[in-house]
């Protein structure tokens, strides 16, 4: 078996060296590719394929990968890959001359090069490019996987992504579509009248979220500093000085675990809109969500793992105490007490901690039962109290909060407010989580006396909402996890 793995590793490395041997040979004789410094291209590959009516029979330069070589005594044929696809190109001695295709025999799979040539159909109907110059732009010293899907390590395509978008289109189309989502997005929200801004990402205190953040240290300043966990504290300050919609996507860190759906760093859009509340939010969303599946899919039923999900009909609405009683039965409208809430707890098997209040019991009562049927776009409103240190209190019952979260496929998909503007009832509930703090809650907030401080010199009334935008491609791209919409997920380092 040994003897068996030690071959193919002997095999690569012969070709490893006949590779560094060809590029010695050509430095040697004053050809060295990387001393080339451009190529003007004038297509790419499917630009000559859409436009071939007019192109044909006229010359054009297109540069790229070289994926494919059939040498064929005085003429050959290679396919040449870009940004849009692969193109084939004929390439004939005769056309190019004797000793550039003496040097074109001699290329490998996976060096790039520059081809011009007019464009031409071959016999068997292939739109292709006839070759009166190949240029090699820079020699590949590595050798391309033969099949890329086949390799039994699936995390060696998220380690070396730059191999899997080369022998894997699907995976380049994805985040070709993710740019496109970005792109919508903006275009939206600036048809809105919102500003887009950049705020912190290093902080002296990480609130605005429950989780737990990265710490570092500032030589500079000899003072500890974190990764912001969410953006929302800094935008609020920007609302109380005047900017009325605002709004920013960026990267945050959550010293969390890996899953399917969850990276330490990920990417996150909050937007805050004065004078407006979360029903405002709520029509944002669901205009957003059509907007961008319209713009980058052309239509509004998305397929996710087999399941239609319509973002062209209205999206529902429920709020947290109904979906817990349609889904498990139990009406938290009849719980009074925290021993009330906990005995229900028990009797239906639903794991809590000493610390948790009887709103806290609600929401692991929604997880548990109803999180996994919100699978169409539904709007879960109206969330206790306990769990939701940001936000309005409901002013007919403030036990409950103005806040909701947006699921699809049973996914939390973003998460919104009425925003608490009340400094005196923020400061009560900044100490509440200090409480918690102390009791060895690593996720709650602390007091953050400048954003006290901002509220105090008065912020209106505001709505805000925060989505998860890898989530949010995952579902549009049809990806099954959140390392297939990251170009470079984080991955734990190879032992060395």
């Amino acid at each position: 078996m040994a003897e068996q793995q030690k071959k193919p590793e002997q095999d690569l490395n012969q070709l490893l060296k006949v590779r560094r041997e060809k590029l010695a040979d050509l430095q040697a004789n004053g050809k060295d590719p990387f001393k080339i410094v451009k190529y003007d291209v004038s297509h790419h590959s499917q630009e000559v394929k859409d436009q071939f009516e007019s192109l044909e029979g006229k010359t054009v330069t297109v540069a790229g990968r070289m994926m494919s070589k059939r040498v064929m005594g005085k003429a050959s044929f290679c396919h040449v890959q870009d940004l849009q696809g692969t193109i084939q190109s004929y390439v004939a001695r005769d056309s190019v001359g004797e000793e550039p295709y003496k040097d074109f025999k001699k290329l490998d799979v996976g060096d790039l090069i520059g081809i011009r040539g007019e464009v031409f159909k071959t016999k068997t109907g292939e739109i292709s490019i006839h070759a009166a110059e190949v240029t090699l732009l820079s020699k590949s010293l590595q050798v391309l996987p033969e099949k890329f899907h086949g390799l039994t390590d699936r995390d060696m395509r998220y380690r070396q992504r730059y191999v899997d978008l080369i022998m894997n289109p699907e995976v380049k189309d994805t985040f070709i579509k993710r740019s496109k989502i970005l792109s919508a997005i903006r275009r939206y929200l600036d048809g809105q009248g919102f500003m887009e801004v950049e705020t912190p990402m290093l902080v002296a205190n990480a609130g605005g979220a429950s989780a737990r953040p990265f710490e570092t240290h500032f030589n500079a300043l000899d003072e500890d500093f974190k990764l912001r966990i969410s953006l929302e504290l800094y935008l609020k300050r920007l609302i109380v000085g005047g900017m009325e919609r605002v709004y920013e996507i960026g990267r945050v860190f959550r010293n969390e675990g890996l899953d399917t759906r969850h990276n330490p760093e990920f990417t996150l859009m909050e937007l805050y809109q004065a004078y407006t509340d979360y029903h405002g939010m709520m029509d944002l969303t669901e205009n957003l969500y059509r907007y961008v599946a319209q713009e980058v899919l052309g239509t509004t039923k998305i397929v996710y793992n087999g399941i239609e999900m319509d973002l062209g009909k209205p999206f529902e609405r429920i709020t947290m105490v109904d979906a817990v009683k349609k889904y498990s039965g139990v009406d938290f409208n009849e719980i009074h007490t925290l021993e009330e809430a906990r005995a229900a707890a028990k009797e239906h098997h639903v794991e809590y901690e000493e610390r948790h209040k009887k709103g806290d019991i609600l929401n692991l009562f929604f997880e548990e039962f109803a999180e996994e049927h919100m699978i169409q776009p539904t709007f879960v409103m109206d969330h206790p109290i306990e769990i939701s240190p940001l936000t309005k209190k409901k002013p007919d019952n403030p036990e409950y909060v103005e806040r909701f979260e947006f699921f699809m496929n049973g996914w939390e998909m973003a998460n919104a407010y009425s925003e608490l503007n009340d400094p005196i009832d923020q400061l009560e509930r900044f100490k509440a989580q200090e409480e918690l703090l102390a009791q060895g809650d690593e996720e709650a907030n602390t007091t953050d006396d400048d954003f006290m401080n901002a509220l105090m010199v008065g912020m209106p009334p505001t709505g805000g909402i925060g989505f998860g935008i890898d989530r949010m491609c995952m579902l549009l791209t049809d990806s099954a996890a959140i390392r297939d919409v990251l170009l470079f997920p984080t991955m734990k380092t190879l032992d060395k």
